[in-house]
């Protein structure tokens, strides 16, 4: 034991020595608990979710007109603003001390960041990242030559599989205006761990909407399926359902979710009354919404003497059977799995290499 102790601390060490600037960038996330243990493989192979054990090609739901029950809430807690990387602010309401490793979810932060703040080169390896941009611009750039620019209503995907080393740099915005939206963190099957990484771009142009309630209820069906509308396609490996719901003073919406899967609502405007029945929560902005894992589907609605319209992001996911051990951006499933990452992240090795002399182009705009 003392052996092992001495390894990692040397291990430690070195990466302080030679990764300060990274090692900040670590110690600023919340990192999870490096106590389990038990062993697990890796591959460089990239097979189809859809060929992997309890990954059906298409999730079990309940056709509208049989759904009985409906999902209970388990949890309504406020999303606190807190510093985040270099000059950003975020509302953390997953991956903090009040819902952590809500499987297939590690983190769901709502940002804001502004002229001279970012988040500048940082690695990653075993989770996606999704991030949704309400307003503003944010620009993306990573060691395997991707690039782009997402806007208002866009979205980006990456897969950080074995490794990935990326910039998000937020744009400069002639009225001064902040960029703000949401990334959410999701973990990788076992088995997806180490792929290849990959990035995409879903264009608010290329998103379908779904209408219901007489037109009360608007539905930008990013990932998943409402009220007979289905996403573009799947851009995550990790099965997850992202709607964006606008409920109009008097409108009420029905929602069927995935048997099993984990879900939550993320209040972004105007007060929503989540639940059924005698059982409902009047919630306001920036408040998370998690529901019980039991139930068909989910309601909510906004009151007739409303000022404004409720505005929430719907997410569900399926759980993963695995253990979460998490060091800031790398995800694994045991604690030698975070160790050896943080070795080839150190010697530019095993899905690192190309870290070796790589620096962003827009990640220099913090020294400017």
């Amino acid at each position: 034991m003392r052996l092992v102790l001495s390894f990692l601390i040397c291990i430690t060490a070195i990466i302080f020595a030679y990764r300060p600037s990274i090692l900040a960038f670590l110690q600023d996330q919340v990192p999870e608990s490096l106590s389990h243990l038990f062993a697990s493989t890796t591959s460089n192979t990239e097979p189809s979710p859809a060929s992997l054990p309890g990954f059906p090609s298409s999730p079990v739901l309940i056709p509208v007109t049989k759904m009985t029950s409906a999902r209970g809430i388990r949890l309504v807690f406020h999303a606190i603003e807190q510093a985040e990387g270099a000059g950003a602010r975020v509302r953390r309401s997953i991956g903090t001390a009040k819902l952590r490793n809500f499987s297939p979810f590690l983190m769901l932060d709502h940002f804001t960041i502004g002229k001279g703040a970012g988040f500048p080169d940082h690695p990653h390896r075993g989770q996606e990242t999704i991030t949704y941009l309400l307003s503003g611009g944010v620009d993306h750039e990573d060691f395997a030559g991707n690039t782009g620019t997402i806007g208002p209503g866009d979205l980006q995907f990456m897969t950080a599989g074995r490794g990935i080393m990326h910039a998000e740099m937020p744009r400069e915005n002639p009225d001064g205006s902040p960029n703000v939206g949401m990334q959410l963190w999701v973990d990788l099957p076992e088995k997806l761990k180490m792929c290849e990484p990959r990035y995409r771009d879903l264009r608010a142009s290329e998103i379908p909407v779904a209408k219901t309630d007489d037109g009360r209820v608007t539905i930008k069906v990013i990932s998943g399926q409402s009220h007979g509308i289905d996403s573009v396609r799947d851009l995550a490996y990790t099965p997850v359902w992202i709607l964006d719901v606008h409920i109009s003073p008097g409108g009420r919406i029905t929602q069927s979710l995935p048997l099993g899967w984990n879900a939550f609502a993320y209040t972004l405007a105007g007060t929503t009354v989540f639940g059924s029945n005698d059982s409902t929560q009047l919630v306001k902005e920036f408040h998370n919404v998690v529901f019980e894992q039991n139930g068909e589907y989910m309601e909510a609605s906004v009151p007739d003497n409303a000022e404004s319209e409720g505005r929430f992001l719907l997410v569900a996911g399926q759980p993963l059977d695995q253990k979460v051990v998490q060091y800031g951006p790398f995800v694994l499933t045991s604690q030698e799995e975070v160790y050896q990452a943080m070795m080839d992240y150190q010697t530019a090795s095993n899905g690192f290499e190309r870290v070796r002399g790589w620096q962003s182009e827009i990640g220099k705009r913090m020294g400017n």
